[in-house]
């Protein structure tokens, strides 16, 4: 096992970089920064789609409030499978985080929060074990069907869709790969792309990739990062998918 640096967690990355790891040397010809590494830790954690609000809505029936709740023609919303979401920072065993986040800050991961737990919600792991960087967010969006309207299977659909389409939306994002993944809900979709984030005059290479599941009317996506700080290398396209892929299927079996 290798010596770990203590690492800030995503709550202090930018203020508390913490010393280096003890009985080791940097490398030569890589000069150890904590606070750079913090800094780094800090802008690559959780995807901007999963920040940013850019979901569908789950206002359903808002909208028939407003053209009138009383009209008695408007047809029941269609039934939907699930009716909850499980606990994103449960989803995957203490054993398996440990396994694709090397040197984890916190097993039991960070619940970010979501103004509706029982719509969306989703948890943060990272980790830096000497140089390898790692960050794995899982996360889980439930749709309910509208009065009168689409589906909640539907709405997740297109949900589905729209996280797919936002990797290759992003023009930073480069070599970007889509693959099936069969046998894993109903649909299963895996993307691997690299991207570059920048700290100052330096920047980094980060191999990343997410997959988007769909299963009746929740949508499960995982995203997963990799990058070698310092000149270190990074892991390869393969290594980060079937990691990835790992977490998703153990993180669908908690849908129920």
């Amino acid at each position: 096992m290798k010596n770990r640096a203590t690492h800030p967690t995503p709550a202090t990355a930018a203020t508390d970089a913490g010393p280096d790891a003890p009985g080791r040397a940097a490398p030569a010809g890589r000069a150890r920064s904590p606070r750079r590494l913090a800094r780094l830790l800090a802008a690559a954690t959780v995807p901007a789609l999963l920040l940013t609000g850019c979901f569908g809505s789950d206002d359903a029936g808002d909208d028939d409030k407003s053209e009138g709740a009383s009209e008695s023609s408007a047809a029941s919303p269609a039934p939907v499978k699930f009716k909850s979401l499980p606990d994103p920072c449960k989803a995957i065993a203490a054993k398996t985080v440990k396994d694709v986040v090397p040197g984890v800050d916190k097993e039991t991961g960070k619940k970010l929060k979501t103004a509706d737990q029982d719509r969306y919600n989703s948890c943060l792991w990272t980790g830096l074990d000497d140089y390898d960087y790692r960050s794995l967010t899982v996360s889980f969006h439930r749709f309910e069907s509208e009065s009168g309207g689409a589906s909640g299977d539907k709405r997740a659909r297109e949900q589905a869709a729209q996280l797919q389409d936002s990797v290759s939306a992003d023009g930073s994002n480069k070599a970007i790969k889509e693959s099936k993944l069969d046998g894993v809900g109903d649909k299963a979709t895996g993307i691997s792309y690299d991207t570059e984030k920048k700290d100052g005059k330096k920047s980094e290479d980060y191999r990343e990739h997410r997959i988007v599941v769909l299963s009746s009317n929740v949508v499960l996506t995982v995203d997963y990062s990799g990058a070698g700080f310092e000149g270190a290398k990074r892991p390869s396209a393969d290594s980060v998918r079937k990691d990835a892929e790992k977490v998703a299927k153990e993180a669908l079996t908690a849908v129920k």
